[in-house]
């Protein structure tokens, strides 16, 4: 058993199916949880930035492949420039 830091549930928790770091939530009041201790199991909120930090992750991939594009666009450009002089 552990218990939850939000709302003092007691969340029970297999300490076999879990590792350290591995997230879970509150049934009783839904927060994310994050385990930092496998004996005892302790629990503590997870911080929520996590997901935050992926999606400008995406966004940084998705607008750097955006410029590489652009690139080699303008390689292209300044290669079809040189054959024809």
């Amino acid at each position: 058993m552990a218990t939850c830091p939000e709302c003092d549930a007691e969340i029970e928790v297999d300490e076999f199916d879990v590792d350290k770091g591995d997230q879970l939530s509150c049934p009783e009041c839904g927060s994310n949880l994050e385990v930092t201790s496998l004996s005892p199991i302790e629990l503590d909120v997870a911080p929520e930035d996590d997901e935050d930090e992926d999606e400008e992750e995406d966004l940084e991939d998705g607008e750097l492949a955006d410029d590489d594009d652009e690139e080699e666009e303008d390689d292209e450009e300044e290669e079809d420039g040189d054959w024809e002089e």
